[in-house]
């Protein structure tokens, strides 16, 4: 076949499957070509410019902002919702608009741990539907237990995500933290406490909010946050945000305290090792710990607003 007729006969068969949405199959029977001809004519379509694949995202996305996410530090995703409308809570709405990013792309085996103390996960989780998939656990990465009404938000986060995603939940029964670094090594040696803990090395995802050295009000309200002495400890060792209660430096760099010896959760060094690990954070009071974290390199999925991920790539 010359050149001008394989051209032909590759710009009709692009023209029935682009432009008509013939099948593959159909086009085999009118054009009386086997399948495996015609998606080879398709593909040599595309190489020879014949077809150009243009994407065009719908109004209100914001793609550039993603890829320069991804392209500045390395993630492997980046989601950017719209901030939210005057008077509007910044933390829920970031939840809820995570949502159904969260809900596509948390099937598939293995187990998600998550954190527990986060007002973002909670609203994502309460707006979540049902999501395909065939994860086993899901288990908490920090202690859920505290003050009454607040734990039953942690635990209601925890059970939710189990709900959405099929998976049985593992609840951690024991405080974020405790008065004495004593205290949290007894408690870790507990029966109750260490199949939990076992858990953690085997996860393939975790799902977790980022703090500021200031505590949100949920965790102050559990009784999980740490004092002020504390935060002027972490303040003057470099801290600027935390992980599952476990503090880095605006590098990224773990930083080591008194409050890290008393919290009952994941330590960094386990944390990063889980295959995928994804931050739903925003709000300009979480623009320099988000940075930190993705600067360490602790998370490599990130779900955030408009206005904090301009202000990440600025």
């Amino acid at each position: 076949m010359d050149d001008w007729a394989q051209s032909q006969l590759m710009t009709k068969v692009a023209r029935l499957y682009h432009e008509q949405g013939v099948t593959q199959v159909e086009i085999g029977r009118r054009l009386n070509l086997s399948q495996a001809k015609v998606s080879r004519l398709l593909a040599r379509a595309r190489d020879a410019g014949i077809v150009r694949t243009v994407v065009t995202p719908p109004l209100g996305l914001s793609v550039d902002l993603e890829d320069a996410l991804q392209a500045r530090y390395g993630l492997s995703d980046a989601v950017v919702v719209e901030d939210p409308g005057p008077g509007v809570d910044p933390d829920p709405d970031l939840g809820a608009r995570a949502a159904p990013y969260l809900e596509a792309t948390l099937g598939g085996s293995g187990a998600l741990g998550v954190s527990s103390w986060s007002a973002t996960l909670l609203a994502a989780a309460q707006a979540m539907g049902r999501t395909p998939g065939g994860l086993s656990h899901v288990v908490q990465l920090v202690g859920g237990h505290g003050d009454p009404a607040t734990q039953m938000r942690a635990m209601r986060l925890l059970t939710l995500l189990a709900g959405a995603t099929g998976a049985d939940p593992v609840a951690l029964p024991a405080p974020g933290t405790l008065s004495s670094a004593t205290s949290r090594d007894a408690l870790l040696a507990d029966g109750a406490i260490t199949p939990v803990v076992g858990r953690w090395a085997d996860l393939t995802a975790a799902l977790v909010g980022i703090g500021s050295v200031d505590p949100s009000p949920m965790l102050r309200e559990s009784g999980n946050a740490w004092s002020e002495n504390d935060v002027r400890e972490l303040t003057r060792a470099g801290a600027i945000g935390d992980i599952c209660l476990r503090f880095f430096s605006a590098s990224g760099q773990p930083v080591a305290s008194s409050v890290d010896d008393r919290v009952v959760g994941i330590d960094l060094d386990t944390f990063g090792r889980i295959p995928r690990r994804i931050a739903v954070a925003g709000g300009a009071n979480k623009v320099a710990a988000i940075r930190g974290a993705l600067l360490g390199g602790w998370i490599n999925v990130l779900v955030t607003n408009r206005g904090t991920a301009e202000q990440l790539v600025d």
